[in-house]
């Protein structure tokens, strides 16, 4: 996944289906997944939100560090990315 111009380095499809399901069983309410490229580290991290509104905190850098970049939001249970 993320494979192409634009985006630093691939996903392995495995991982992230790994993170949607993490998600899903987490206790916490979670309904949204972001994908976080952490420039420092050099990897992509999952983020789990339950509120949609709040992707807007991270695509601003609200929330983000300076050293994080919103990739892409999916919803957990549809698996469909929120543009």
């Amino acid at each position: 996944m993320f494979d192409g111009l634009g985006f630093p380095k691939s996903l392995d499809e495995e991982v992230f289906d790994q993170w949607l399901e993490e998600g899903r069983e987490s206790k916490l309410s979670y309904h949204y997944m972001l994908v976080i490229w952490d420039e420092a580290d050099s990897i992509y991290k999952p983020v789990y939100l339950e509120e949609r509104e709040k992707i807007k905190q991270y695509d601003n850098y609200g929330e983000a560090t300076g050293r994080e970049s919103l990739i892409a939001a999916y919803d957990l249970y549809s698996e469909s990315r929120i543009t």
